[in-house]
C-alpha cells in the first residue's frame, strides 16, 4: 500500500510530491500523459509563489535565470491613452518580485528534486473507491490497464477536469464568457525589450506581451467568447489573430505574433469554479482532497493559478508532515483525515477570494462596451481598487516542518 498517491504531474502535483518528500514522505504521482504536463508556454510567479518555492528549496534554481518584471503599461487602443503601473518596491526589495518563467523550467526544477521513481506516466484512472481497512479509510485507485493501487491518502492535482474533484462531488467549472490565445515567440538574436509588460485594451478584447528571457517573449490575446468551439490548428489560430483581430494592434505586437513558435499556440475558453462552490463545496472526504486547478480553477487575470498551486503544496506538506512527524514518522490514516481537514480550512477562503479577485479584474478589463465601464476602468479601478486586490501577492504560505 502507498502512503500517498497524487493524481496529476502538473505544477500542483509535482510540488506537492516534493513538499512531502522534504518531510520524509514518499508519494507516488500518477500522470495520464507520457511525460510532464508542460501545456502552456509560461506563467507569472509573484512574491507569494517565490516564498512557496523557498519553502520547497528550489527558488534559487529559477531566480538565477529569470529576472523580475519592473512595470506594466496599459494602452487604450481606442484613445491611445497609456497608464503605467510600477510594481511595489516591497515586492522587489529582496529580488523576489513578479517573474515570468517557462512552465517547463518550473516543472523540471521541481521534478529534479524527487526520487527517480516518484512519477509513473501513462496512468489513466478508471475508477476510485473508498474502503475500510482495520477501522481506517483507505482509497483504491483503478487504472485502465487493470492496475489497482491502494493508498492511505489520495490527492487530486489533475487539473480543471479533475477525476478526483468529480469523485468528491465538486461542481464542474463554468465558462467565464472569455477565451484566450497564448503563445511563445523566440528571437534568437535577442528582442531588445525591457522587463516590462505591455497590455493593449480594446472593446471586448485584451492583448499583451512580456519578455521571459533576452530571447523569448510570451504573448496572449483574450476576447469575449460565449462558445467553446475554438480553433485548434496553430496556424489557423495565428492567422485568425493577424487577419481578424489584429487590425488595430500596434505593429510591435503583430510582429511578435508573426514570429510565434506555432507549436506553442493554444486557444481555450477561460473557466473557473464558482467561488461559493469552493467556499462551501466538498473539498475533501476523509483521506481524499484536491489541490491546484482541481480545487480552485480561476481566470488568469491576477496571474495566481500557478502561484496558488505552489501555496497548496506547501500547506498540504505542512499539515500532512506535522501528523507524520508527530506519529513517529508513520502515516496514520485516522490522523490524515484531521490533517486534510486543517489543510482545507486554511486554503478554502484564500482560494475563494483569489477566484473572485481574478474574475472581477477580468470583467473590468474585458467587459466590452458597457456604459461607463471604460471610465470606471481607467480612472477608478486601476488607481484605487486594483492595488488593493493585488495585495494577494504579499501572502506567505509558511514553511515545511523538519
Amino acid at each position: 500500500m502507498e502512503d500517498v498517491v497524487i493524481v496529476g504531474a502538473g505544477i500542483a502535483g509535482v510540488a506537492t510530491a516534493l513538499a512531502l518528500n522534504r518531510v520524509g514522505i514518499k508519494a507516488l504521482v500518477l500522470e495520464r500523459s507520457d511525460g510532464l504536463r508542460t501545456t502552456g508556454a509560461a506563467l507569472s510567479l509573484s512574491q507569494n509563489a517565490w516564498l512557496a518555492l523557498d519553502a520547497l528549496g528550489v527558488s534559487h534554481k529559477l531566480t538565477s535565470i529569470y529576472t523580475p518584471i519592473e512595470r506594466v503599461f496599459y494602452t487604450n487602443l481606442k484613445s491611445g491613452a497609456i497608464q503605467q503601473v510600477s510594481f511595489s518596491t516591497r515586492a522587489n526589495a529582496n529580488g523576489v518580485g513578479p517573474r515570468l518563467v517557462h512552465r517547463k523550467a518550473l516543472l523540471e526544477a521541481l521534478a529534479e528534486e524527487l526520487p527517480v521513481d516518484s512519477i509513473r506516466f501513462s496512468c489513466k484512472i478508471k475508477a476510485i473507491d473508498a474502503q475500510q481497512q482495520e477501522g481506517s479509510s483507505i482509497t483504491v485507485v483503478h487504472l485502465e490497464d487493470g492496475t489497482v493501487i491502494k493508498s492511505k491518502v489520495l490527492i487530486g492535482c489533475d487539473g480543471i477536469h479533475s477525476v478526483v474533484a468529480k469523485w468528491l462531488g465538486l461542481a464542474e467549472p463554468v465558462h467565464s464568457g472569455r477565451s484566450a490565445v497564448r503563445g511563445l515567440t523566440v528571437y534568437p538574436q535577442g528582442h531588445g525589450l525591457k522587463k516590462e509588460v505591455h497590455q493593449l485594451l480594446g472593446t471586448s478584447m485584451r492583448a499583451g506581451f512580456l519578455p521571459i528571457t533576452d530571447t523569448d517573449i510570451y504573448w496572449f490575446f483574450v476576447s469575449s467568447s460565449q462558445g467553446t468551439n475554438l480553433p485548434t490548428d496553430p496556424k489557423v489560430i495565428q492567422s485568425d489573430i493577424l487577419e481578424n483581430h489584429g487590425k488595430n494592434m500596434p505593429e510591435q505586437y503583430l510582429d511578435i505574433v508573426r514570429h510565434a513558435d506555432v507549436s506553442t499556440l493554444t486557444w481555450a475558453p477561460l473557466r473557473f469554479r464558482l467561488p461559493w462552490k469552493v467556499a462551501f463545496g466538498n473539498l475533501s472526504k476523509q483521506n481524499v482532497t484536491v489541490a491546484g486547478d482541481a480545487m480552485h480553477p480561476m481566470t488568469p487575470n491576477l496571474g495566481q493559478g500557478g502561484c496558488a498551486a505552489l501555496e497548496d503544496a506547501v500547506v498540504l506538506g505542512r499539515h500532512i508532515g506535522n501528523s507524520f512527524l508527530q506519529n513517529g514518522r508513520i502515516i496514520v490514516p485516522t490522523e490524515m483525515c484531521r490533517a486534510i481537514e486543517k489543510y482545507v480550512e486554511e486554503r478554502k477562503w484564500r482560494a475563494t477570494w483569489l477566484i473572485v479577485g481574478s474574475y472581477l479584474r477580468g470583467w473590468v478589463q474585458d467587459g466590452g462596451s458597457l456604459w461607463g465601464l471604460e471610465w470606471f476602468r481607467n480612472f477608478i479601478f486601476y488607481k484605487f481598487i486594483f492595488p488593493r486586490i493585488a495585495r494577494v501577492i504579499y501572502y506567505d504560505c509558511g514553511k515545511l516542518p523538519f
